[in-house]
């Protein structure tokens, strides 16, 4: 994360720990979009996260998209906490009050989510860093029983990121049209994530 700036957040409350052994804690911590607006601008409007959509995108544009989710009850973003450091945004939303609700057949308990993976910590890869990420939002996710099936939706073109679905055990669906892009629809049921979630925590 070298010349990207990283907010404090040693004081900001968890909504979620989750321990992965071989990486520690991780925590996920509601966003400030005023206090992570340098975080959130370098990450989304970079090279690597073109498939975010918002590259392109203003500091102001940046901000006023955040702060309007912050102020929905619907949608809701996080930042992942590995080290201290930043490690991932993550963000959820209700599909039914989201224009991907009109794209497939919302079923009760679905929950929807957004994931950026964000540099590599000391600039190397670090194997096993993305799926550690993934299974810690999953643990999240898990902690309202009502919450039967996870759904995802990347861009139709991000080849690692839906492999990297598959190998967690998403089971993918159908592509779809979206006015920003062509995505493919992927599906985690709560079973198979609780699965995944015992099986990633402790290998």
């Amino acid at each position: 994360m070298s010349g990207i700036p990283s907010p404090d957040l040693s004081d900001r409350t968890p909504v979620h720990r989750h321990h992965v052994d071989g990486f520690g804690e991780v925590r996920l911590v509601p966003v400030d979009p005023d206090a992570d607006l340098d975080l959130l601008y370098a990450w989304v409007t970079e090279e690597r996260a073109r498939f975010w959509g918002m590259n392109g995108y203003t500091r102001e544009e940046v901000h006023e998209t955040y702060t309007f989710l912050d102020g929905l009850t619907t949608h809701h973003a996080f930042l992942a906490v590995l080290g201290g450091r930043p490690a991932a945004l993550f963000q959820t939303y209700e599909p039914e009050a989201d224009p991907l609700g009109e794209c497939y057949d919302v079923q009760p308990g679905d929950h929807g989510v957004h994931l950026l993976i964000g540099p590599a910590q000391g600039g190397q890869p670090v194997r096993h860093f993305s799926s550690t990420l993934i299974i810690a939002l999953i643990d999240y996710i898990l902690t309202d029983p009502g919450r039967r099936r996870i759904v995802v939706e990347p861009d139709a073109r991000n080849e690692r990121a839906i492999e990297r679905l598959r190998r967690v055990g998403f089971v993918l669906g159908p592509e779809i049209d979206k006015p920003e892009k062509r995505a493919r629809l992927a599906f985690l049921e709560r079973a198979d994530a609780e699965a995944a979630v015992k099986a990633f925590s402790h290998r």
